[in-house]
């Protein structure tokens, strides 16, 4: 192996100025750093980037931890990467399955080492355990629940994102609007605080928001949508609208109407949330709450980049602004 003394030999300067040339600590002639260069060609030297990045304290990665690679995530981290490659940095992608123990280890010492920083989308910690969150190394956490006060978070307006959706069918002459995949359980707060938004659209409108139109899903996927709405179709409860908690769940609900000759607008208007790539691609379109992925991913970003640029003041918690993007499974758009 060709050490840093083999290529000063070569060149005709001390180790330390091959270490200045390499490092770029301190100033160093041109004509000497030619020398230094071509002899680190010559013999094939090769910079320990490792060994260099833990003695600069930093390792020019951050990593972006999300429950799953798919849909949602996948689109926001081709928004993240850019930003954070942006400042020199590269970005690097892990998956938790939303379990809370993968959560916790990407937030273990060990772990933080290995990054300049860390993205982490929360789905499975809770309150009291992100509580305990202690460390020096920069860290902004995304999602859509509570977190302690003292870390930087970025979430989206669920409720307002699910209130505009559920208002805008109501005022296309929808009367009885499912809320398919949202909930009562305190504990997911996406799905409460969409719920919420879907109760309130209803009370707006001086209709009632019944409980038994807030249908839950097995799984956040479209089988899950599915199964949900053929299982509501099959109570025999009248309805005329369907807010699905997410765009795929959307794709489910599509499927269990079809197979039900239900025509979506006409039958049965259709919103989702997160305004998918596919939205736009699906027949009819599927009306959807936009989650602004740019906006978070430069929220979380910019939040990141302060912290690793010094910041010690208070932490922030940036709640997202969403609009709606109206396409054929509602009436008037497409």
């Amino acid at each position: 192996m060709v050490r840093m003394a083999d290529v000063a030999r070569a060149a005709g300067v001390s180790v330390m100025t091959v270490s200045n040339v390499l490092n770029e600590r301190v100033p160093v002639g041109e004509s000497t750093r030619a020398r230094v260069m071509e002899a680190v060609e010559a013999l094939g030297y090769e910079v320990n980037l490792t060994a260099r990045h833990l003695r600069a304290g930093r390792t020019d990665t951050v990593a972006f931890v999300v429950p799953t690679f798919h849909d949602y995530f996948g689109e926001l981290a081709d928004q993240v990467a850019p930003l954070v490659e942006a400042e020199g940095r590269h970005l690097v992608l892990e998956r938790t399955s939303a379990d809370a123990e993968q959560e916790m280890e990407a937030l273990s010492v060990a772990r933080l080492q290995m990054y300049d920083g860390v993205l982490l989308s929360v789905a499975g910690l809770d309150l009291e355990r992100l509580g305990r969150v202690r460390t020096s190394k920069p860290i902004v956490l995304l999602g859509e629940r509570d977190v302690p006060d003292h870390l930087d978070h970025v979430r989206l307006a669920n409720e307002t994102g699910a209130r505009l959706a559920t208002a805008h069918m109501i005022e296309r002459g929808s009367r009885r609007v499912v809320a398919l995949g949202c909930s009562f359980d305190g504990a997911h707060m996406m799905t409460t605080d969409r719920r919420v938004g879907w109760e309130n659209a209803h009370r707006e409108a001086g209709l009632d928001a019944d409980p038994a139109y807030v249908v839950p899903v097995s799984d956040y996927t479209s089988h899950g949508g599915r199964e949900a709405m053929l299982e509501f179709i099959a109570s025999g409860r009248p309805f005329d609208g369907v807010f699905a908690v997410t765009d795929i769940v959307a794709l489910g609900v599509l499927s269990a109407l079809a197979d039900h000759g239900l025509r979506v607008p006409e039958d049965v208007q259709l919103a989702g949330f997160d305004n998918l790539d596919m939205s736009r691609f699906v027949p009819p379109g599927i009306t959807s709450v936009d989650a602004n992925h740019v906006g978070v991913a430069e929220a979380a970003v910019r939040l990141l980049h302060r912290q690793m640029s010094g910041w010690t003041g208070p932490a922030e918690h940036v709640v997202a602004p969403v609009h709606l993007v109206v396409r054929g499974s509602t009436r008037g758009g497409g």
